[in-house]
């Protein structure tokens, strides 16, 4: 099967959108290329042939893709089986927040083969952003998994991963977010209001919180739902109301804070009463 689609999420209210591909092909050979962006791509089925800097690699089921800006490639099936992949274009300040100095970071030959868990969280943070691209989840999640790639993967050295005062940071983010429900700020406007770069923000965040900005909001957001709900409102109505971007939305976040989806909560309470 010959297909490839295309999305594009925007990294914050407001924020510049970063594009998505879904691809799957039998015979489809890429003509030599470039790409002004990083090209980050997760293979998910067959083996994909890359001739890149001047070799020829081979990627399968679970291989990390990395492709340096402005560097020619193709990309073909390997065998009778075809290839399917995953990728992102990123431009390059989302692999060098986090990281000291200003030299792009180098991933060497395209393929990095040995990282599963960073390749199931690329491919399932793909696959939930294209679905549901809302910009604070796509903020919080692609640039903290792309600085790791940079850490782990790269010739770039890492920035200190201590963040003095992050119980602080995070309290200050957290009410914004709270304050602006509806809208909230992008992560990258929040961190230059205190002084910090968006990894510094997202790693101050997760150590003081647990978890990353995205999830907070949502928890916080299915708590002021339920209180809506139990007032007797509709879950298409609530949705909008607490900020989730349509009922299928509210429900995902429902069902994995709570377990039951805001209709059967909905008509229990009202059961109940």
């Amino acid at each position: 099967m010959e297909e490839a689609r295309w999305a594009r999420a925007r990294l914050g209210r407001g924020g510049p959108a970063l594009h998505l591909l879904t691809a799957s092909f039998d015979r489809h050979v890429y003509a030599p290329h470039t790409h002004e962006e990083y090209t980050i791509g997760v293979t998910v089925g067959g083996r994909e042939i890359i001739d890149y800097r001047g070799g020829r690699v081979v990627s399968g089921p679970g291989s990390i893709v990395v492709l340096a800006p402005g560097e020619t490639h193709t990309g073909g099936p390997a065998g009778c089986a075809g290839y399917a992949y995953r990728a992102l274009y990123a431009p390059p300040s989302l692999l060098t927040d986090g990281v000291l100095g200003t030299v792009l970071p180098d991933f060497g030959c395209a393929v990095l083969a040995d990282d599963p868990e960073l390749s199931r969280a690329l491919r399932l943070a793909h696959t939930d952003l294209t679905a549901c691209p809302d910009p604070l989840e796509t903020e919080s999640r692609l640039p903290w998994l792309l600085t790791a790639l940079t850490h782990r993967h790269s010739t770039a050295r890492p920035q200190p991963s201590r963040i003095p005062g992050a119980t602080a940071v995070a309290a200050a983010v957290r009410d914004r977010l709270a304050d602006d429900l509806l809208a909230p700020p992008s992560l990258a406007d929040l961190a230059t209001d205190l002084d910090m770069s968006r990894y510094q923000l997202l790693r101050a965040f997760r150590t003081a919180m647990g978890l990353p900005p995205y999830a907070w909001l949502a928890q916080y957001r299915v708590g002021r739902a339920r209180v809506l709900l139990e007032s007797g409102l509709r879950p298409a109505e609530v949705a909008g109301l607490v900020g989730f971007a349509d009922q299928a939305h509210l429900t995902r976040w429902f069902r994995r804070v709570l377990g039951v989806t805001p209709a059967a909560y909905r008509n229990s309470v009202q059961d109940t009463r």
